[in-house]
């Protein structure tokens, strides 16, 4: 479903991304992690066109991807992200976020969107909270929303970026449970998360990136249980030691 082949990224002088080869098929769970600055969340901003990559080339379900083609529209309501700071408008309730992109982005009946809105809010343990603001929200209960707007949008994907370091701890959880549920049920995902054990339970392959490259890449079970290369190694003794 995702394909990229010999990706580069640069910001002025500085090269990001260094040829990111990789694929996720349908219905896979992959997640990226490594050490701030290697270039994951860069990744899933190239992937649906919020940054214009330089070099090689990303394939969506066979269509490339290009920020400046006019079919860009069409592969963000393919691929659905969710941000590590939720970026739910504040003015809106969570149906009126929810339903934002069915409404006006896809041309949905404004009562269809918000009936199937509601069931994606009750969906992800908010049944009680669609006419709260944002403001009235825990951060572990935006970050639900944003799961359910990204729902919403019926992606055949879904980019996380690192859905869960900007929450207090006992509220990941219930963010995890609900990515979980989707695993299961069979969506597409590709996940920058710190989270390892979540990594270890749920993700098909992971991805270990450092210095804008993928260094190494295999099962959770491999990768995070007995990885080969000293980096990983290091990575690895560093984030579960913390």
């Amino acid at each position: 479903m995702i394909e990229m082949k010999n990706v580069t990224k640069s910001y002025g002088s500085l090269q990001v991304l260094k040829g990111i080869t990789g694929a996720v098929r349908k219905g896979e769970v992959v997640c990226l992690i490594g050490p701030s600055g290697s270039g994951k969340s860069t990744i899933l901003r190239c992937l649906n066109g919020l940054e214009t990559y330089q070099g090689g080339e990303i394939t969506i379900d066979g269509v490339r991807v290009d920020a400046r083609h006019a079919a860009i529209r069409d592969i963000r309501t393919q691929m659905a992200m969710v941000f590590q700071r939720f970026n739910l408008f504040p003015h809106r309730t969570a149906l009126e976020n929810v339903t934002e992109g069915p409404i006006h982005v896809k041309g949905e009946p404004a009562h269809e969107a918000r009936e199937r809105g509601a069931d994606l809010l009750a969906r992800v343990g908010l049944g009680d909270k669609i006419h709260h603001y944002p403001g009235q929200l825990s951060g572990g209960q935006m970050q639900r929303v944003a799961i359910a707007r990204a729902l919403a949008m019926r992606p055949k994907a879904i980019l996380f970026d690192e859905p869960t370091s900007a929450l207090d701890p006992e509220l990941v959880g219930d963010v995890l449970d609900v990515m979980r549920a989707l695993a299961d049920e069979g969506m597409t995902m590709l996940v920058v998360t710190h989270e390892m054990r979540f990594a270890r339970e749920v993700s098909d392959r992971v991805l270990f990136l450092d210095g804008g490259v993928i260094v190494e890449e295999g099962t959770a079970e491999v990768v995070l249980g007995t990885p080969q290369h000293p980096r990983t190694q290091d990575f690895l003794r560093r984030v579960l030691n913390h």
